[in-house]
């Protein structure tokens, strides 16, 4: 019914987060268990226990930062995740702090603090900056090492392990920022989504403006012109107040063929436009239409379809949305339903508009929310005619 590239677009979008995340934790947490088998095993225990509090501090750390950054706003003015981060920071700091010490190793513990800082979602030009600025610090932290602390030591020996832990910041960094480009393509998808809605009703208020306004202007002429004439020529008023009801004729007819070619669209093909346009502006959706869809009423449906459709891109705000057009008991019953992240009460002046469309042909409209989910149901007794 639909095409399976809006879907896919917005499936790898998420299946690009969780290979940044999976690959920055797998990369820490082999980092941490390799040290730890080869320069951490020979300690005493306590200094073993302390290392592995402090990795696994160190690890939750990046796991919960790693959440708040894919829970940044996408747009300007929305504070939504907009929480303190310097808790998890410290706290990554701390741990990072704590596994070095227990393992008596200054890279260590400065790589680690250095990953908690990477970890942030920084404004444009402080990152770039931040990274440059953390990997001459952890390289100054190795030299320090190798060369007073304890310049004979494993860490000296062993430059492989060394080098591995000393790049994970700037790798975490790297595969945050690739995350940022990809977020951002995805928002322009999701504008793109919003603006084709938005220039789709102005296309259609254009042409009626022009449509009604060339015809409204000749009647007014045709009228004005009728009642100057009424006391002098009263069969030429007359002529003119015929001529001004032909040209609301013609104005009513034009109105009707300029709705025929909006409603011209099947009700299929409507159904998986809207459902299109849905997963253009980033949201998962399913899709369910009655295998003769095609004889329901698309005068009737089609505006109701995209009237709902805008609807849920104003106002929905959520990540998942259904919607189904099925054949029941004599009757076409159109449902979208969609998770929505703030209150939002069951009327409004579109689902009004919709609900006074639905009565003049008998239909019904129930629409409300349940728990996190809006939903409008629209029933349309089959063979009805706008």
């Amino acid at each position: 019914m639909s095409t399976p590239t809006a879907a896919a677009r917005a499936r790898d979008v998420r299946v690009t987060w969780w290979y940044t995340v999976l690959s920055i934790i797998m990369l820490q947490l082999f980092g941490l268990v390799v040290w730890a088998l080869v320069l951490v095993i020979d300690e005493p225990p306590l200094h073993t226990v302390l290392y592995l509090a402090g990795a696994a501090g160190s690890v939750a750390s990046a796991i919960l930062l790693l959440v708040r950054y894919r829970r940044e706003p996408l747009d300007e003015g929305d504070t939504t995740a907009r929480r303190p981060v310097w808790p998890l920071v410290l706290a990554g700091v701390a741990s990072g702090a704590l596994a070095g010490a227990a393992a008596g190793s200054l890279l260590l513990g400065v790589t680690l603090a250095a990953q908690a800082l990477c970890l942030v979602s920084w404004r444009s030009g402080i990152r770039l900056r931040l990274v440059l600025l953390l990997v001459a610090v952890i390289v100054a932290a190795w030299v320090v090492e190798a060369t007073h602390l304890d310049p004979d030591g494993r860490v000296a020996r062993i430059l492989g392990m060394g080098l591995f832990i000393a790049m994970l910041p700037p790798l975490s960094a790297t595969s945050l920022w690739w995350w940022d480009i990809v977020r951002e393509l995805d928002r322009a998808r999701r504008a793109e989504g919003r603006l084709a809605a938005a220039q789709e009703r102005l296309r259609l208020a254009s042409d009626l403006h022009d449509l009604q306004g060339h015809h409204l202007q000749v009647i007014a002429l045709q009228l004005e012109l009728a009642e100057k004439m009424l006391a002098r020529d009263p069969a030429a008023a007359v002529e003119q107040v015929r001529l001004a009801r032909h040209s609301v004729d013609e104005a009513r007819r034009g109105t009707r063929e300029l709705a025929v070619r909006f409603r011209g669209v099947p009700l299929p093909d409507e159904l998986a436009n809207a459902a299109d346009l849905l997963r253009a502006a980033g949201l998962r959706v399913d899709l369910e239409i009655a295998p003769d869809a095609a004889d329901a009423p698309a005068d009737v449906l089609g505006p109701v379809i995209r009237e709902c459709t805008t609807n849920v891109l104003k106002h929905g705000g959520g990540g998942s949305a259904s919607l189904s057009l099925l054949h029941r008991d004599d009757a076409w019953v159109f449902t979208i339903e969609n998770d929505v992240r703030e209150p939002r009460g069951a009327g409004g002046s579109g689902l009004d508009g919709i609900a006074e469309r639905i009565g003049r042909v008998r239909g019904t409209v129930e629409a409300g929310r349940s728990g996190d989910r809006f939903r409008v149901a629209v029933t349309v007794p089959e063979g009805v005619m706008a």
